[in-house]
């Protein structure tokens, strides 16, 4: 598989492929993409330029219609296009995008996928709003759909990572409790890989739901996340401080 790591090749490309979007359509253009872009080994980081790229080219009114296309190609960078192009879009449209990313996560049927949308869409979203991302990741969080749950942990852990504020880590913390009972596979693989996040950078906050976390509704997986987080964060402190 070809190798694509250039900011000016990944521009190269874009530029043929508007020039394909303005004389043949939509259409040409999705194909053009996937066979330049889409179907060559790409970095996320390069992947996510030309996402935005795409965004300030597709006029706003058509962009859905393209995210569509490029996700039903399938393939893992359609996840990362259509991820940013969403997150570009949730200033003006938040319900739609956050309506489109779970449509794309369940449509994608794969862990990756979940993570994939989930950070960019969800975990922006909670990251840049949290006043309105936090009321949806308590809707989402009992979703009939394991991926949807799923990415109501791996939300949390981009925003947490990334800096969210602290005020807001306690509310998304106790929603990722509320899931502490959870058996699915890979629900548990989402839900405590955000606990692991709070409690490596806020272990204030584990210590304020210290009984909640002992109590013998809360499934063991959860406990052992909280706990490899905690001791994250002590050598965090330990390496500070030396």
């Amino acid at each position: 598989m070809e190798t694509i790591n250039s900011k000016a090749t990944v521009k190269q490309i874009l530029l043929e492929a508007k020039s394909v979007l303005n004389q043949k359509g939509a259409n040409a253009f999705i194909t053009v993409l996937h066979h330049t872009l889409l179907k060559k080994k790409v970095r996320f980081p390069l992947l996510e330029y030309a996402a935005k790229e795409i965004a300030s080219t597709i006029p706003y009114a058509e962009q859905i219609s393209i995210t569509d296309q490029i996700i039903e190609l399938k393939e893992i960078g359609s996840q990362v296009l259509a991820g940013i192009i969403l997150q570009q879009r949730l200033s003006q449209g938040f319900q739609q995008s956050i309506s489109k990313a779970c449509d794309y996560i369940q449509f994608g049927d794969e862990w990756y996928v979940c993570d994939i949308i989930g950070e960019r869409v969800l975990g922006y979203a909670l990251l840049s709003t949290p006043d309105k991302a936090i009321p949806l990741l308590r809707q989402l969080a009992i979703h009939e759909d394991k991926w949807i749950v799923r990415a109501v942990g791996v939300a949390t852990h981009y925003a947490v990572k990334k800096g969210l504020a602290t005020v807001f880590v306690a509310p998304v913390f106790d929603i990722l409790l509320s899931l502490a009972g959870t058996t699915d596979f890979h629900t548990k693989k989402g839900i405590g890989w955000g606990a692991k996040t709070v409690a490596r950078f806020h272990p204030d906050i584990i210590d304020r739901y210290h009984s909640n976390i002992a109590s013998s509704e809360t499934k063991q997986w959860f406990k052992t996340k909280v706990r490899i987080g905690l001791g994250r964060s002590k050598k965090n402190d330990t390496n500070n401080h030396s």
